[in-house]
């Protein structure tokens, strides 16, 4: 079983595995787009994590990560206890090219754009957010500045990820 980071997955799994390997997925965008009112953010005052939305032409890289069989079972439990929290997120199987040329299917976390937690804002809004929220897994720039870190110690470039890091540097004052 592959299962596809994007987000805090890149830098906080929470599971075990046997890979790790640079992998791309077709028609899907990286961004800020879920509202979160549990791990980054309240209910009272919402922070923003990253999702995957559906885009013609994008592509969005990140890591696959690779499970034992005998680890596929406990580790899609705690995956959903962990991503479906509030049912923003859809589990999806798709299609991933893994860096050595390998397409394979991965368990992939992406946005319901039909749910309420779904948003498009203005990178600047973004920045204002992010720069204040705090949720139950701590404040919502440390999932920023870790995801944009971790991506640059991949070689992944990412620009939205860059803008706002910096941005909320800025406004932060660190």
């Amino acid at each position: 079983m592959w299962v596809f980071g994007y987000g805090s997955l890149l830098w906080n799994p929470g599971f075990e595995y046997q890979e790790s390997m640079i992998a791309s997925l077709p028609e899907w965008h990286r961004s800020f787009c879920m509202r979160s009112i549990h791990h980054r953010g309240t209910e009272e005052q919402p922070g923003l994590v990253l999702a995957l939305d559906a885009q013609d032409g994008a592509h969005c890289q990140g890591v696959a990560l690779s499970v034992a069989p005998e680890l596929q079972d406990q580790t899609l439990a705690y995956l959903r206890e962990r991503e479906l929290i509030s049912s923003a997120y859809l589990e999806k199987m798709l299609d991933i090219t893994l860096a050595d040329g390998r397409i394979v299917e991965a368990v992939t976390y992406v946005i319901d754009p039909n749910h309420v937690q779904y948003c498009h804002l203005e990178m600047e809004e973004q920045a204002q957010i992010i720069a204040t929220a705090v949720g139950g897994r701590g404040p919502n720039t440390e999932y920023l500045h870790n995801t944009a870190s971790h991506l640059i110690e991949l070689g992944i470039q990412d620009d939205d990820l860059d803008w706002l890091s910096a941005r909320v540097r800025m406004l932060t004052g660190t």
